[in-house]
């Protein structure tokens, strides 16, 4: 299985599900709804960039991913 895994294609697919989500349109639903679908998209969004953004590695079996949530350096 890791030997077949992409971990360069892995990773775009979460960079383009993040850019899906963040340019969706919204459905037609208003107040508390909209307000739910409009935090779920959020959530959705910081997910997948946040693993879009990772640096991917596979080491005996092992898939990990390592996300720096540093602030960037001034």
């Amino acid at each position: 299985m890791a030997d077949d895994l992409d971990l360069d294609a892995m990773l775009k697919r979460f960079r383009d599900r993040a850019h899906a989500v963040k340019n969706r349109p919204l459905p037609p639903v208003a107040g508390e709804e909209r307000a739910r679908f409009i935090e779920q998209a959020q959530f959705d969004f910081q997910d997948f960039a946040i693993i879009g953004d990772a640096a991917a590695t596979v080491a005996d079996g092992v898939l990990t991913l390592t996300i720096d949530l540093r602030p960037p350096s001034a």
